[in-house]
C-alpha cells in the first residue's frame, strides 16, 4: 500500500483513528510505504524508516536508529550534534 502525506491537517482524534486502522491493516500483512512528514505518526507504525535529502538517502534502518542518527537531526530537525 502506498501513502503519501496522509495524517498531513488531522486532529489529534483523526490521527489517533487513523493509526490505529493502519496498525490493524498492517497486522493483516499489508506492506505499506507511507510518506509522511508527521514524524511521530510514522514512528508509531513503522518498521524501518528511509530519510532521503536532495534525492540521496540520507539514513535508513530501525526508526530509533534513523531519528538518532546526527545528520537526521542536523538536516531535518535543526539540530548541531555535538561529538561528547
Amino acid at each position: 500500500m502506498l501513502l503519501d502525506e496522509i495524517a498531513d491537517g488531522l486532529t489529534v482524534h483523526e490521527a489517533q483513528q487513523l493509526l490505529e486502522e493502519l496498525q490493524r491493516i498492517k497486522e493483516s500483512g499489508v506492506t505499506m510505504v507511507w510518506i509522511e512528514y508527521v514524524v511521530h505518526a510514522l514512528l508509531s507504525i513503522a518498521d524501518r524508516l528511509l530519510v532521503i535529502n536532495a534525492g540521496t538517502c540520507l539514513a535508513a534502518g530501525r526508526p530509533q536508529d534513523v531519528m538518532n542518527d546526527p545528520e537526521v537531526q542536523r538536516v531535518y530537525m535543526g539540530l548541531e550534534v555535538t561529538a561528547a
